[in-house]
């Protein structure tokens, strides 16, 4: 699983002219999945995520994590994240689950977040035209690969 968290002031998620997502302080959580995945991957990453440290403190200093500071979430199933570019300038998507095992991985991943938040999160639809807006704050950006825990 491949995943790109962004730290935001605001963002939404809108599908056909309709806002489907929407929140202020938190963050906009991208993911990928690939045929390797599996639930020890999503608990691990679900964990890494809402407990990783990139919210400002009294003393503005990156110490506070999604938990602390009661921030909202917006997960968006992103099959590019796993774009192959070596050869070529047309990106492959091999890597790419397909959605019979990506929609699975993706709702699971989902409900693991909310157990590990204690709270809902909001979503965009697997496989829509997405519209993504947002206000990235810092700017934070941050990209985990669970290939990569060690």
């Amino acid at each position: 699983m491949k995943a790109v968290i962004q730290r935001v002031s605001s963002c939404s998620v809108n599908i056909d002219n309709q806002i489907v997502a929407n929140i202020q302080q938190g963050l906009l959580v991208l993911i990928g999945f690939e045929d390797a995945d599996n639930n020890e991957d999503s608990i691990w990453l679900t964990a890494k995520i809402a407990n990783l440290r990139i919210f400002g403190d009294e003393n503005d200093v990156m110490n506070l994590s999604l938990k602390d500071v009661g921030g909202d979430m917006i997960i968006v199933s992103q099959f590019t994240l796993h774009a192959l570019t070596k050869k070529g300038n047309r990106p492959s998507y091999l890597k790419a689950s397909k959605p019979e095992i990506a929609i699975p991985l993706y709702e699971s991943f989902i409900q693991q977040m909310e157990t590990e938040l204690g709270k809902k999160v909001q979503t965009g639809q697997f496989g829509a035209d997405m519209k993504v807006t947002l206000l990235n704050d810092g700017p934070v950006t941050i990209i985990i690969d669970t290939k990569n825990k060690d």
